[in-house]
Order: structure tokens, then C-alpha cells, then sequence
């Protein structure tokens, strides 16, 4: 997925900046990824909280949106983050 040049000059933090590019990196070309807090936090090298609050300004700012996923059998599994906050799955 491309990243707008624009992200670089916004009023985001430094660290919500890392997480939109890395979230960019892996998503799919329909710009959807779904990787864990812990696995985003372990691979940027930087706590799960500071992952939560960079995802909370990135949805807020409306660059993304966050959609809760189940596993099949009950239990909670990694979010679905959409890249562009697009709504319509």
C-alpha cells in the first residue's frame, strides 16, 4: 500500500506515524491487516500502550478504523484495521 506523502507533515505523533506505516506495510491491496498490539508493539520496538494511543490518534485523526474480530469458537482475536478509515467492508 502507498503512503501519503501528507502523514509525514500532520499533527500526528512521532509514534502514530510509525504504527500507520507499519500497518501500511502489511496491509493487503484492499488495505486491510489485522496484526496483534503485541506484535506490532515487539516488531517497532515500543510498548503495547504506546501502540493503543497511536491507534486511538489514528482514529481519531480518521486514517483508520478498527474493527473488533471472534474466533470461532468465542474469545477475542486481533482487530481488522482498514487503512483510510473506510467503513464499508
Amino acid at each position: 500500500m502507498i503512503i501519503p506523502k501528507e502523514i509525514y507533515s500532520s499533527p500526528l505523533s512521532g509514534k502514530a506515524v510509525c504504527v500507520f506505516v507499519y500497518l501500511c506495510d502489511k496491509a493487503n491491496k484492499n488495505g486491510t491487516c489485522y496484526p496483534a498490539v503485541r506484535t506490532v508493539a515487539n516488531d517497532l520496538h515500543i510498548s503495547k500502550s504506546t501502540v493503543f494511543r497511536a491507534l486511538k490518534e489514528l482514529e481519531d485523526a480518521g486514517l483508520l478504523t478498527r474493527q473488533h474480530r471472534h474466533r470461532t469458537h468465542g474469545g477475542m482475536s486481533s482487530n481488522l484495521y482498514r487503512i483510510g478509515g473506510d467503513t464499508n467492508a
